[in-house]
């Protein structure tokens, strides 16, 4: 990790595994397409390795799609939500600045919505090593569409209190002898007000609060999202930003 208090608010997710699995939000099958795409293979019969794996949600839908995943997670409670929940998926305990694979191990490796809480002075390296020659790093995340006006305005009350994920990694890879793909995939899920004032909580900065605090912050937002969906239902809308790495020796 990065730093110590960037290795607490990583493991800060074993607090609220439970509510991760069944809160955040999973990944359209339009990403998984672009992986392929620029992997220039099916995730069908590869070797995946999906590094930060969390509750396994990343896991699970490349394990549909025929992936051979094996998940990696450096959190008890996030590993034994995973554990729980896909007991069939290899799990190794560890993270990505040391990867405990012998070099040439895996097609793809993944990091959903995980990479920002590695060093990439030692993430990216150990990824190359594992990788097999033509082997790609796909890093993704999930990113409010802030596009939306009720969407920019809970960034907007929340900003203060959070820490944003990054909407591009490629500037973080220039010093390394690799190739960079980005792509950019919308979509949206239908929840409750309640049920995404449950996500948000999921959150490190909200999980590292004090949780008064944190119950006071919540609140403020839920009453404020009560007042634009008195109904209870809204559409929360994702921009998915994908990165997709490739050794640059690799190529022909």
């Amino acid at each position: 990790m990065a730093s110590h208090a960037n290795q607490a608010r990583a493991l800060s997710f074993d607090t609220v595994a439970t509510q991760y699995a069944a809160t955040r939000p999973d990944y359209p099958s339009a990403l998984f397409d672009a992986v392929e795409e620029l992997a220039g293979r099916p995730l069908a019969g590869a070797d995946v390795l999906d590094c930060g794996a969390g509750t396994g949600i990343a896991t699970r839908l490349m394990r549909e799609r025929g992936a051979h995943v094996v998940a990696l997670e450096p959190g008890a409670g996030m590993a034994a939500g995973l554990r729980a929940a896909e007991p069939e998926i290899p799990l190794v305990r560890g993270e990505g600045n040391r990867l405990p694979f012998a070099a040439d191990r895996f097609d793809v490796i993944t990091y959903a919505q995980a990479w920002h809480w590695t060093d990439p002075a030692r993430s990216v390296p150990e990824a190359l090593r594992v990788l097999r020659p033509h082997g790609v790093l796909a890093l993704w995340w999930n990113q409010a569409d802030v596009r939306v006006p009720w969407v920019a305005a809970e960034d907007a009350r929340l900003a203060p209190f959070t820490r944003n994920y990054p909407a591009t990694v490629a500037e973080l890879l220039v010093s390394f002898p690799v190739h960079v793909v980005t792509r950019e995939i919308p979509w949206s899920r239908r929840i409750t007000v309640e049920e995404h004032t449950r996500y948000l909580a999921t959150h490190s900065h909200f999980a590292v609060m004090d949780p008064v605090e944190r119950a006071e912050l919540l609140d403020m937002n839920r009453t404020a999202l009560a007042r634009i969906f008195p109904e209870g239902e809204l559409d929360e809308p994702y921009l998915c930003g994908l990165t997709v790495v490739r050794s640059a020796t690799a190529h022909t």
